[in-house]
This record gives structure tokens, C-alpha cells and sequence, in this order.
């Protein structure tokens, strides 16, 4: 494999672990709280492209023509479905001051009900659909192919890092969101709405799911109802060896991941290739011994975003 194809195949890899793992620290940074339902979040959004069948090719919703009408409705579902989940299944918990353990339970109960709502729907078997059939194509760059849908992943996910961060840096609500993400209880005594704040926060953890969905379905062209589960694991994963609590960190952390995941893929030998997430997160495990608070957080450092 070519240096040129090894870097573009770990960038876009990199870029959709960057994504989840920004996802569910955001829902960290303010309710200090795991959202294991992020996951679930995308499958749910994958689904959401397609007819339910029980047949092994799943049928989109629109064709190739509507893909303009197709980002945005499958990025409003996922919104909604998040919104939804903070408002019925989180909000209540916190207005009886539930602790952090109830929440994290409440979180495993809405990514259990969003798989029996997709098998109840779409059964459990596997699907293959196709969606932007256009970015299946490669691409020539300095006499090498590389994927189409590749560079793609890689652009969308600078773009929406930059949105992210801008949002975070420039805005009110992102200042706000940057406060309780440091100290919620002081934010919400100097103004800070504490129900604004995680409803934001949701809506942009739902957004980027939403993302991943439309990106990982282009690209694989696979549906499964636990296909959300290992993207999650990575990108919580990401989240941790970044630095709990730290945006920047965990996006830098899911890059890390994904980066190590391509390189171990390419490097290791043919015999150890379907052992190379043994390999990854062993090697998550050396770095979380050498560096307990997270990759790139400084030592003695107060978290920030």
C-alpha cells in the first residue's frame, strides 16, 4: 500500500472516530455522564435511510437525484431522536438530582430500545443499500487510487470540526457551553440555563451522528442493527486516551485511534491482521498506564476545552 493511500485510508478512519468521539464528549463535558446510546444513535440513522424490508437489499427512501433532500431530513431524524432522549429519558433523572449512575443506566435503556425498535421494524437481518453511489469512484492522486468517499470523510470532517469549533468559540451559546463543560455548578450560578446548555449539547451530539451514519452507510453500503456499537466503543475509547472532558483532546484522541488502527492493519504481519484490534487497544492500555488523565491533556493541567 502506497504512503499516499495508507495516509488518506487513516485520515477518514481517524475522522469518523474524531467525530463520535467529539459526540459523546460533549454530552460528557456537561452531565459528566457517558452517552452509551450514541451508537445506537447512528444505527438508528442508517436505518433511517431505508423502506423497512425484510429483504437482504434494502431500498432507499430517495435516490441519488434527492441527495440534497436526503442529508437533510436523515440529520434532522438523528437530531430529533437525541433530542428526544434528553428530554424524556435524561431531563426527568436530573430534576430529581438522580445521580450519575441512574443516568448512565437510562442511557443504556434508550440504546436498548432503539435496537428493538430497528429489529421490531427492519428484523435482524443484514442489509446492503446503496446511497451516493457516485463516491463508490476512486480517485487518481499522484498516480495512486484512493476512494472517493475517502477524501470525502476527510473534508466533511475538517469542515465540521471547524463548524464546532467556531460555534464553541464565537457564539454565546457555545460559551456557555464551554462554562458548565468546566464547572457546571458555578456556570449555573453566574446565568448559565442548565436545560439550554445539555439541549445544545444533544443537538450537536445528535448532529454528528447523523453524520457518521450518512458516511459509514456511503462507504460500506451495510446495515446492521449493532453496527453503532463498535463506532461507539471507538469513539469512547478516543474520548478516554484524549482526556475525559476535554473536546479538543477527545477529537485528537479518535484521530489517534483510527490512525493506529490503519497503520497496525498495514504494518502487522498477514498471520496477526484479524488480531490487530487486540494490538489497538493494547495499546490503548499502555498509554493509559503511562498517561492515566489522557493522551493529550498536560499533567497537573485543568481540563478545558
Amino acid at each position: 500500500m502506497s504512503p499516499i493511500q495508507l495516509a488518506v485510508d487513516a485520515l477518514s478512519l481517524g475522522g469518523q472516530f474524531a467525530l463520535i468521539a467529539l459526540g459523546i464528549g460533549l454530552i460528557f463535558g456537561v452531565m459528566r455522564m457517558i452517552n452509551f446510546a450514541h451508537g445506537d444513535l447512528i444505527t438508528f440513522g442508517a436505518y433511517a435511510l431505508v423502506v423497512p424490508s425484510a429483504a437482504d437489499m434494502a431500498v432507499p427512501f430517495v435516490g441519488a437525484w434527492s441527495a440534497w433532500f436526503l442529508i437533510p431530513s436523515t440529520l434532522g431524524i438523528v437530531m430529533l431522536a437525541t433530542l428526544a432522549g434528553e428530554r424524556v429519558a435524561f431531563r426527568p433523572l436530573r430534576r430529581r438530582h438522580a445521580d450519575g449512575t441512574s443516568l448512565l443506566i437510562s442511557s443504556f435503556a434508550v440504546g436498548y430500545l432503539i435496537q428493538s425498535v430497528i429489529l421490531f421494524v427492519h428484523t435482524g437481518r443484514p442489509k446492503s443499500v446503496s446511497i451516493f453511489p457516485g463516491l463508490t469512484r476512486h480517485l487518481e492522486i499522484a498516480s495512486v487510487r484512493v476512494s472517493l468517499i475517502d477524501v470525502v470523510t476527510i473534508l466533511v470532517t475538517i469542515a465540521l470540526l471547524l463548524v464546532v469549533l467556531t460555534f464553541l468559540r464565537f457564539t454565546r451559546a457555545g460559551l456557555h457551553l464551554r462554562a458548565a463543560s468546566e464547572d457546571f455548578s458555578m456556570a449555573k450560578l453566574l446565568g448559565v440555563r442548565a436545560d439550554r446548555v445539555i439541549f445544545v449539547a444533544f443537538g450537536i451530539s445528535g448532529l454528528l451522528a447523523g453524520v457518521v451514519s450518512l458516511l459509514y452507510v456511503a462507504k460500506t453500503g451495510v446495515l446492521d442493527s449493532r453496527m453503532g456499537v463498535p463506532l461507539a466503543i471507538a469513539g469512547f475509547v478516543g474520548t478516554v486516551i484524549g482526556g475525559m472532558g476535554n473536546l479538543a483532546g477527545a477529537v485528537a484522541g479518535g484521530l489517534f485511534l483510527g490512525i493506529a488502527s490503519t497503520l497496525l492493519q498495514a504494518l502487522l504481519p498477514e498471520a496477526l491482521r484479524p488480531a490487530r484490534d487486540a494490538f489497538v487497544y493494547g495499546l490503548v492500555i499502555v498509554i493509559l498506564l503511562v498517561r492515566p488523565g489522557g493522551l493529550f491533556v498536560p499533567r497537573n493541567a485543568a481540563v478545558r476545552i
